[in-house]
Formats: C-alpha cells, structure tokens, sequence
C-alpha cells in the first residue's frame, strides 16, 4: 500500500513542481529593475560573502502574488532593512531548509563531509536542475566515493516548499543573507497559504520533522 501511494503521489508531486517551473519562467522575461524592489543589506555581514554578480542576476523585477521574481521569471529573494527582514519565501525556505535539508548539507547550507555546500551549488544550478534534483535525486560516483542524493519527489514537506528551499539557497548563494537566524520577515501571502493547503492536502502536518526524511549517503 505504501509503495502504490509512492507511486502515485511522486509524479503528482513532480508534475505540480515541472509545472510551475514551466509557467513561471514566461512572467517576467522582458522586466527591468524596479528601484522599489532593491535588497537593502547588511555590508557588515562578513558571513554573508556577497557575490554582487548574482546579486545583481537575481534581483528581483516583479512581485507576483506575494512573490518575488527575477529577470528570467523565477523566484528570488527579496532583503531589506539592512538585511533583518526577508521575503516570506526566503524566511520559509529557511525554516525548511533547517528542518528537511540541514543533516547532509550542513546548517546554512555549508555543507559536511558527505554532503555539498548548497550555497555553493546553487551559485550555478538554474531553478530547473534545482527542481529536477530534487524530484528524482543525484548520484556522484567515482573510483574514490560515491554520493547519492536521495529523491524527494514523494516528499510533501520538500516539494511542496521547494520554491521556498530555492529561495533560501539563492539568497545564500548571492551572499544576500549570512549565516543569521531571521529576524524579521514579510507577512505570508494568501497565494503561499493556498498553494500550501492545496499541495498539503487536508491530515498532512504543516511543519516538517526536525530530522531529514531520508538517510545521507
């Protein structure tokens, strides 16, 4: 029984993930900076690491629904107050992220010895790789180690946030944010709350485990 519910909740999953990886990207294509949309940082943040080429590829152009989104039409972080408050999604992924995410990769996203730095990762990965990892996995194998990232396409307290995982990483990528526990954050918006009731489903928990659902390896 678990195993027909795998099946059939994993494509689903993957098919809602693909599928707003497919529409999103056609939102903002031909926008340009907004000044009314700039990050506002923290330059003192020395943990933040700021990488001011994708601070500037990931500037967001267009807010969508309580959404951020950049040039090509992802999602992407939005800092302001000298870098204390973050958009809802940048705060949630956060939350995830240290919930799902942070036993292999290492808190923040520094990564372990078994795991990759994500905000390392994430310097590079588009938002499609992103998802697509994240729906079916990742093996790295060599003469010397062999790393498997587990699937998390059945995963409901992953893939119904991942927007909000990119989010967060991206921030960290760019060196929006530092190795800081949020402060101050933007109101949760009435599209975020419904997307998540509609992908949760009615009985499903809506905060993760403290613990990674599936084992490093």
């Amino acid at each position: 029984m678990h195993h027909l519910s795998t099946l059939i909740s994993r494509p689903l999953l993957a098919a809602l993930a693909l599928a707003t990886v497919s529409t999103v990207a056609v939102h903002a294509e031909d926008a340009k900076p907004d000044p009314a949309l700039a990050n506002s940082l923290n330059a003192n943040d020395k943990t933040a690491e700021q990488d001011p080429a994708l601070l500037k590829k990931d500037a967001a152009v267009k807010l969508e629904d309580g959404k951020y989104l950049d040039a090509e039409g992802h999602p992407t972080f939005h800092v302001t107050d000298d870098g204390k408050k973050l958009d809802w999604y940048s705060y949630s992924g956060y939350r995830r992220y240290h919930a799902e995410c942070h036993v292999c990769h290492g808190p923040d996203g520094m990564g372990s010895t078994y795991a990759p730095a994500l905000k390392d990762s994430l310097k590079h990965l588009s938002y499609e790789e992103f998802i697509g990892i994240l729906v079916g996995g990742k093996q790295d194998v060599n003469a010397a180690e062999q790393k498997v990232m587990p699937a998390f396409g059945d995963n409901k307290n992953v893939m119904c946030y991942s927007d909000d995982l990119y989010v967060y990483l991206k921030a960290r990528a760019a060196g929006a944010i530092g190795r800081i526990r949020p402060s101050d954050h933007e109101d949760k918006p009435d599209a975020a709350k419904k997307t998540e009731k509609e992908c949760m489903g009615f009985g499903w928990p809506t905060l993760p485990s403290l613990r990674s659902s599936a084992p490093c390896r």
